[in-house]
């Protein structure tokens, strides 16, 4: 509580270091320097007034501190992070998109044809495949959008990012094919056999057909491929890769391509049973298998898309391996409460309540602290005061150690297992 200028009055002497290279220890007598402080302070309760106040300043001063390197380290984390993950998420975006992007110009080539060819012919069957070519076409655009707007980085509304806006699309593209496409097959259908029209030339149709097939087999084919290829990236099969719906806009496109196929061969066969018998039930009848097939894969989508939405658990095996890898750790004792849920497009939330070591996190500090010294602080002390300041630093220090393991845990599961994308360690 003195300065330099306050000591110069009193008494002193010189007294060798207990460092080596170090120049001799000015020493004053203890009650020279209590009497200068009531001196220079006033009395005693002001100069406990003043060690009071210098007190609560210099624990703001450490918090504040902490405060910034906490937000600091946090930010480093998050922007290493976000990198990464736009990085990762640009990649995708775009193998995504360019499927997208072919089934719409497919799908819009395949609605104008077939929509002449029902003009031309009124057949049922075809009328279902111009619904389905449009449900199909509608979904996609949705896709596209979803697509662009999973692309956006995260902000201050959304600090998870907009990934799961195309399980959100994919959601809203299986509602429309149900309500649209299955309902209006169906119902067409139904229309076709309680009031049934004669059958005209269907030449022109069958040629339109033939056509949507060869360009929906090419689209299902990109889809096939790029799904494969995601599949053997994340070392599962394929249709493990499909069910589980990681990537759902290649998957939309996938079942409608899957289901357009179909349907087209449905339709062809159902006109030619109509054109050979000369009945007209069986066209009608080929709408309603259509319907039904949209039903099948419209509710495929929602299930598959609304399960991610709401967030699964990842695989036993793969949990197993997060647990043990974080069991391994010299500083865990033992881990508790684990969740390991599947947030979408292959991300992964992991959680945990950890039994840290204390003694191996003192230990660890300890290592990196001159312990002789340490000692002779300690011998030093004549107070309790002098413990409690001398507690307080160490163990603010070693809550900063902690801290900083953490974040090294943090980082190891990371670059064992990419798919972690957000780590929350609980301390017990």
């Amino acid at each position: 509580m003195l300065t330099a200028a306050d000591l110069d009055s009193l008494s002193k002497i010189k007294r060798r270091s207990p460092y080596e290279q170090e120049p001799p220890m000015t020493v004053y007598w203890r009650r020279d320097v209590e009497a200068k402080a009531v001196e220079v302070w006033g009395s005693k309760e002001n100069l406990l007034r003043e060690r009071l106040k210098r007190e609560v300043e210099r624990k703001q001063y450490q918090q504040n501190l902490f405060t910034v390197k906490r937000r600091l380290r946090d930010y480093r984390r998050e922007i290493g992070s976000r990198t990464k993950i736009m990085m990762d998420n640009q990649t995708e975006s775009e193998k995504s998109a360019q499927v997208v992007a072919t089934a719409i110009a497919i799908n819009a080539a395949n609605l104008l044809f077939k929509a002449g060819g029902w003009f031309y012919s009124g057949s049922h069957s075809m009328f279902a495949e111009v619904i389905h070519s449009l449900a199909d076409l509608i979904n996609q655009l949705i896709l596209a959008f979803g697509i662009y707007k999973s692309s956006q980085s995260p902000d201050t509304d959304h600090p998870y990012g907009y990934m799961n806006m195309r399980y959100v699309s994919s959601l809203i593209s299986g509602v429309g094919i149900f309500c649209v496409g299955c309902g209006l097959s169906i119902y067409h259908g139904i229309e076709g056999i309680l009031h049934p029209q004669p059958i005209a030339d269907l030449f022109w149709v069958y040629c339109i057909l033939m056509g949507s097939l060869v360009s929906e087999g090419a689209t299902l084919m990109v889809a096939i491929n790029e799904l494969k290829r995601a599949a053997r990236v994340n070392n599962v099969s394929f249709k493990e890769y499909v069910i589980s719906g990681k990537d759902p806009c290649v998957n939309v496109v996938l079942c409608e391509d899957a289901a357009a196929v179909t349907g087209v061969i449905v339709a062809g066969t159902c006109m030619g049973l109509s054109s050979y018998t000369g009945s007209p039930i069986f066209d009608a009848a080929g709408s309603l298998v259509i319907g039904g097939l949209l039903g099948a894969v419209a509710s495929f989508i929602i299930y598959t898309n609304a399960n991610a939405l709401v967030g699964v658990s990842i695989s036993t095996d793969r949990l197993e391996k997060i647990n043990t890898a974080l069991e391994a750790d010299v500083m865990i004792r033992a881990i508790y409460d684990v969740k390991g849920i599947d947030i979408g497009n292959a991300r992964v939330r992991y959680k945990a309540e950890l039994d840290f070591d204390g003694r191996e996190l003192t230990r660890s500090y300890l290592d990196k602290q001159d312990l002789a010294k340490l000692l002779t602080t300690v011998r030093g002390f004549q107070k309790v005061d002098d413990l409690e300041t001398f507690l307080l630093a160490h163990g603010e220090n070693i809550v900063d150690l902690m801290g900083g393991e953490i974040d090294r845990i943090e980082m190891n599961l990371r670059t064992q297992f990419p798919e972690i994308r957000h780590v929350d360690l609980e301390i017990l």
